[in-house]
This record gives C-alpha cells, structure tokens and sequence, in this order.
C-alpha cells in the first residue's frame, strides 16, 4: 500500500484548518496543524512532511517570517511550501517566492479545486490542458464529436508560476466558462498568440477572466512591420466588427511585441522562433526545470523533393524542438490532402512524423485539423502517423488529444 503524503498545516484560523484538513484527507493526504506559528518549525522538523501550508497574516509570527525560517531548515529542502493567504498583491506572491515558497495560492478557495492546486505544486507538475484543436474555422457537429470543433487554445499550468496560455481560438471560452466555474481570483496570466490569423484570436473577446477587475494578462505576440499586437487584437474588436472594444475589459490587460527572443517568468524560459507560414507566426518552446513542451503552429515544411524545401529551415527546427517532451505541431493534411494544398502554409502526417523523429520528440500531439476532415479522418491520420514511427522505428510517441484533454507532465 502506497504511504500517504503528509501535508502540515500552519494557520491562526481553526475553520481554514478544518476546511483544508477536510479536503485534503478525503483525498488521501495525512494532516496535522498547527494554529501557532511560533512552535511551527519545531512541530515541522518531528514528523518531515511532504508540504508545508502557511498562512500569510497571522500574529506573533507571520508567514513570511516562518517561510524564511523553514528554508534555513536543510533537512527540509526537498519540502514543498505553499502559502495560502487573501492577499492578491503581486508584491507578496513575489516575496513569498524569494524567501522560498514553491506556490501561492490566494482565497476564497474552491473546494473542489484546492486539492488540485496542492497536488500540482507538491508532485511539481505542469497541467496542459487542450481547449481546441482545430484549425482555420470551428466545425461543430456530430462528426466532430470526438477530437470537438472548436479551435486552437492550449493552457500550461506551472507550479507556483503564472497561467500560461497559447492561441485564444474558439477553444479560449472553454477555458473561460471553467476558469469562471472555479472562481479563482485574482487570476495572473500570459497569452501567447502564435499570430493574428482570426481562428486564433477571435475569441479573445469571450475570454470572460478579463472583464474581472483585480485579474492582470498580458497578451504576447509577433508585432507585423508598423501594426503592433495591441493593434492587431484592438481592430477585430473595433466597433464596426465587434460591439466591445479594449476599453470594456476590467481587468488590467497590457501587450508585448514578441521576435525571436527568450523570456523568464520565475523559473519559466520561454524561447520564440519564427514559424514558416504567411504573415509572421511564432512556434514557443517552454522549459521549466527538466521539462519543456514546444507549441509548433501553424507551420509548413514542404516535402523533401519539392523545389520549396529549406534544410536550413528545417535543421533550425530540429534544433529548436530537439528533445522535447511534448510537441504539439500543425499536423493539418494528410499526406493525400497535402498534394494540393502546397503553400497554403500547414503541414503534413509524414513531415511532422520525419521532423518529430528526427529531433528526437518523446511524444508527438496531432494538432490544428482542417475543417473538413470529420473524427474519422482523425483517426486515420493518428494511424498513419504510428505506422511511420513504427517504421522509422522511432521512440517518439503519438498522441492525437481531443478537446479537455489534460496530460501532466
């Protein structure tokens, strides 16, 4: 039988200790608590939990205080420390995190994610989470109810870091409605826009976390020549297109003009290549410790025999992926469909599978599906792509998610 986790609790306010002890429990976790934070390190070092929860505004001894003194603790280093406070400031989530504390999370709590939330800062686990996976426009029906219509949204959900999401197709507002489900508040988050074709923006408007005062998201993205992002995403919601505009937004939303470049959120690295498609498109690589996971779309390679095939492009690519643990890529045509598709800037099965193979991939996710192409056409594509890497005998896994899928990494 696996040895259950134990979690110790430091908080002046017994309900909170009922409340966390009661959630925790009945997920499998062992409690004990303590409501004096001046006998907390002593009580602490008896019994070497797997994570520490602290309250931020408690008497005689504070949070920040008792942090700073659990880290000076070396038989405690490989111990996860979250605070768990009302305070929203930013200021306090970054001080908690230099004195230490592996997480931040901020009241009221929702009883039905808390555990979640722990869970992910003590396993030390990145959630990716797809909300779309089509491409172009979104196709629902009952041909699509496998993989779903909507299209292209993922969102990284890194221990004691920021929401990070990537693309703000259809697939945002199923992001939106669940983030509105957990109420979370405040919510602090990047999204990266791969570029400003409309399957991949034009839901932003129902992205439903902005028009919350006290949430911040900073929207990153390729500036095209003299039109900066905030730009681009302001005139699709000029007044003439759309009857709200940026000014609506309650939350304070700001914007970064992305080339290629690398970017650190905390113990985030975010690296930027220019992708091959029309206008200027993105593809991100995200590292956190040991882990990364690269967002490739959209993007075309060209078959090897055709006269538009770049090695030096391809060889950059490789580079840039190279090992990656997840690579989520435009995996748009078949290798039949692809034949009269050349130049519309998406790729094939057999591409993706070569490239993947060839950058040593550990796991492959199809991504961005053309409109047409019904959950059957899925699945044959998904087949097609594990009968390659079973002929390249590769070690690169094959994935093809479907929308609400989440793997954990």
């Amino acid at each position: 039988m696996q040895t259950k986790q134990k979690i110790f609790i430091v908080d002046d306010d017994q309900d909170m200790i009922d409340f966390l002890s009661t959630c925790l429990e009945s997920n499998d976790y062992k409690v004990q608590a303590t409501s004096d934070a001046r006998d907390a390190v002593e009580k602490i070092l008896k019994i070497r939990p797997q994570g520490i929860i602290v309250d931020l505004m408690m008497p005689e001894k504070d949070g920040f205080e008792l942090v700073r003194d659990l880290r000076q603790e070396k038989s405690l280093d490989s111990t996860k420390i979250i605070v768990i406070s009302s305070k929203t400031y930013e200021f306090d989530r970054r001080r908690c995190a230099d004195l230490g504390a592996d997480g931040y999370i901020t009241k009221p709590l929702n009883p039905q994610t808390i555990t979640q939330q722990i869970r992910r800062i003590l396993d030390d686990q990145i959630d990716m989470t797809f909300w779309g996976v089509r491409g172009t426009l979104p196709v629902p029906g009952e041909k699509t109810l496998k993989y779903g219509g909507n299209t292209s949204c993922i969102s990284l959900e890194i221990p004691g870091e920021n929401l990070l999401i990537f693309d703000a197709g259809s697939g945002i507002k199923a992001l939106s409605d669940k983030m509105m489900e957990w109420n979370r508040y405040p919510v602090i988050g990047k999204i990266f826009i791969s570029h400003p074709h409309w399957d991949h923006i034009n839901a932003l408007p129902f992205f439903g976390p902005m028009f919350n005062q006290g949430n911040e998201f900073e929207i990153c993205g390729a500036s095209h020549c003299d039109i900066s992002m905030r730009e681009m995403i302001s005139a699709q919601m000029d007044g003439v297109y759309f009857p709200i505009t940026l000014k609506e937004f309650a939350a304070r939303v700001y914007f970064r003009n992305l080339a290629e470049e690398e970017i650190e959120i905390g113990e985030v690295k975010i690296a930027t290549k220019l992708l091959n498609h029309p206008g200027k498109c993105l593809g991100y690589r995200v590292t956190y410790k040991d882990r990364s996971i690269c967002y490739i779309t959209d993007n075309e390679l060209f078959n090897e025999d055709s006269d538009f095939y770049n090695p030096f492009y391809v060889k950059g690519l490789i580079k840039f992926i190279q090992g990656t643990d997840a690579l989520v890529t435009d995996t748009t045509y078949s290798d039949e469909e692809y034949l009269s598709k050349v130049g519309w800037g998406h790729s094939s099965v057999s591409q993706v599978v070569k490239l993947a193979h060839k950058a040593e991939v550990k796991n492959l996710y199809l991504f961005h599906h053309d409109p047409d192409q019904t959950d059957d056409d899925i699945d044959e594509k998904f087949k097609a792509a594990q009968r390659l890497l079973l002929e390249l005998k590769s070690n690169t896994q094959c994935i093809a998610p479907c929308e609400g899928d989440v793997v954990r990494l």
